[in-house]
């Protein structure tokens, strides 16, 4: 089974790319949408004990969390440190149970795929890139963003060009949806005759 990573720095475009993805039939694990469950669920103790007023009615309350971060990469990566183990170990039972079915390929959806050292843990790395300025006015128009979280965050991801000449394939988000989507099919077509072994040597 091919392990697909797809990935991107914020408002780049994965949504849009993943939907796509699943169009065709590819099963699409989501690392965002694993994330908020476990703010909700078994990562509450462990990041209050971390982080002391972070949750809030048995949830991770977000903005409290982020103003306790804070820009600090020391907090942050403490927080990584509680939260990747638990999203990898949902990566690998949806890449064992897409296996099990029997699927050609299965894709991983994640934001830190380059961070968390996972873009050696699959296959093909799929990046979905756009040009700054149509990044940060994407991310602006998002209820609740400024300036100085944006830049916090971006700070914190490997820059766009690092990702794209890392990348076996670039989707360029800057135009129309269609025209992204077109981009991605001719790279399921492409991936239809690929095989790997990241699942056998990382995932089993």
């Amino acid at each position: 089974m091919l392990v697909v990573g797809l990935t991107g720095s914020i408002g780049m475009g994965k949504s849009t790319a993943a939907h796509q993805l699943r169009h065709h039939g590819l099963a699409v694990f989501d690392a965002d949408a694993a994330v908020h469950e476990l703010y909700a669920g078994k990562a509450v103790p462990l990041i209050e004990d971390a982080f002391p007023g972070s949750t809030r009615d048995g949830i991770v309350d977000r903005q409290m969390l982020s103003s306790l971060l804070a820009g600090q990469r020391e907090r942050f990566q403490k927080l990584e440190a509680i939260v990747h183990p638990l999203v990898q170990a949902e990566e690998r039972a949806f890449l064992q149970a897409e296996h099990a079915r029997g699927a050609d390929a299965a894709v991983l959806e994640i934001p830190l795929l380059f961070e968390t050292g996972l873009n050696q843990k699959v296959d093909v790395v799929i990046v979905v890139s756009a040009p700054a300025h149509v990044q940060r006015e994407r991310v602006l128009a998002r209820a609740g963003m400024s300036e100085q979280k944006f830049e916090s965050i971006v700070a914190l991801q490997v820059p766009d060009e690092q990702k794209r000449a890392k990348a076996d394939f670039v989707v360029d988000t800057s135009g129309s949806i269609e025209a992204s989507h077109r981009q991605i099919d001719d790279i399921v077509s492409r991936l239809s005759v690929l095989t790997g072994d990241a699942f056998e040597t990382h995932w089993c």
